[in-house]
């Protein structure tokens, strides 16, 4: 019998948005908010993306707009993004 890992509760092409917040903290956030954190530098926040989405850096969505943590909803999307594969 061959054991199988359950999938992630994330799709792997789920685009994943980071950026800092108002107080200078990295943030990154799924699209659809299922998931999220808050970092102390940009290295983590990708390092956790990556992470969370399986290893798929062209899903990895930098915003040059401010992006607030919200785990109840869709972040708000700026006009300038930048990839970050």
């Amino acid at each position: 019998m061959k054991l199988v890992e359950p999938p992630s509760c994330s799709s792997p092409s789920a685009i994943v948005f980071i950026g800092r917040n108002r107080r200078g903290q990295w943030v990154a956030q799924e699209q659809n908010g299922l998931y999220g954190g808050l970092f102390v530098s940009r290295a983590q926040a990708v390092k956790y993306a990556l992470f969370e989405n399986g290893r798929h850096p062209e899903s990895i969505v930098e915003l040059a707009r401010e992006i607030e943590l919200d785990m109840g909803e869709a972040p708000t999307i700026s006009s300038a993004v930048r990839r970050v594969a």
